[in-house]
């Protein structure tokens, strides 16, 4: 219970710090953040980790104690390191695809657009995304099967890594400077930032056009690794940070109408959330400047 409890303050803890850093830096007091962009952003904050987890947790929980009672804590003694690779491939490599995925599938990018239309980063862009997104996010399924064959133990370390890998990726505080300041530690970037997510390379997902040579819209999936993306050939690395975010189609539906697609549509017939079946979708075969002529 301790641990369990320790495993939720940490990233929580990370969070909070950085939402101070980058308060401190200027950050949430421009005219760019609208009242709608922090309602999205403060509730995916909640609804994700108080109910969309715990809910598929409970359900899953219950399902394999019903049909497989025999597999509960199967793997409990098998080593650490297997239980380790488990959450990376199950987890961490699934969202990788499902990100990618919603970057193609034109359903798909109604619910993972509130990620991407917000117009400058922050730690609390990490979860703007529909609620649908993280309810049918194979990971956090897989996530569950895990833990009930008894590989709970090491979950509680690995998320909170994972979480804080996230956090600082979409943060303005861009740790990863320090590490292009000094020639010296060029070689230990170089691993670095084609292993985990760092702010350049998830600031380069996050950017407006790839027409700037920095921004690299659809590729940079990774999430707690970037190493999918140098496997699956969808890696950027250019060490520099987009001067422009966003995407191509502004129209900021209320929070409601983001977060509760498409239960709840948009009533404007120009905005992608105007319906499920609507043809005004994101198409990431074309440029920002085609949108734009």
């Amino acid at each position: 219970m301790e641990n369990d409890a320790l495993s939720k303050l940490i990233p929580v803890t990370v969070l909070f710090l950085l939402g101070i850093f980058e308060s401190l830096g200027g950050l949430y007091f421009d005219d760019r953040r609208t009242k709608n962009d922090f309602s999205i952003e403060l509730l995916s904050l909640v609804i994700l980790p108080t109910f969309i987890q715990p809910g598929v947790f409970l359900f899953v929980l219950w399902f394999m104690g019903a049909s497989f009672p025999g597999l509960e804590d199967y793997y409990i003694n098998s080593s650490f390191w297997w239980h380790i690779i488990a959450f990376l491939i199950l987890d961490d490599m699934t969202q990788y695809w499902w990100h990618r995925l919603s970057h193609i599938n034109k359903k798909m990018w109604k619910l993972h657009r509130p990620h991407h239309v917000v117009e400058e980063m922050g730690v609390l862009v990490t979860y703007r995304n529909a609620v649908l997104y993280y309810a049918f996010m194979p990971g956090i399924w897989f996530s569950a099967v895990l833990i009930y064959l008894g590989m709970g133990y090491v979950y509680l370390f690995y998320l909170p890594i994972k979480l804080i890998v996230i956090l600082l990726a979409h943060s303005e505080t861009k740790w990863d400077r320090f590490l292009y300041r000094y020639k010296i530690l060029s070689p230990l970037a170089w691993v670095i930032e084609r292993t985990i997510s760092t702010p350049s390379t998830h600031f380069a997902h996050h950017g407006l056009t790839s027409e700037d040579g920095v921004s690299n819209p659809n590729g940079n999936y990774g999430n707690l690794l970037f190493i999918w993306d140098v496997i699956f050939g969808t890696a950027k690395i250019t060490r520099k940070y987009p001067s422009k975010f966003g995407a191509w189609n502004q129209l900021k539906e209320p929070w409601y109408v983001q977060l509760f697609f498409p239960i709840i549509s948009s009533k404007n017939p120009r905005s992608e959330l105007y319906s499920i079946k609507t043809n005004n979708d994101y198409d990431p075969s074309k440029d920002y400047k085609e949108f734009t002529k």
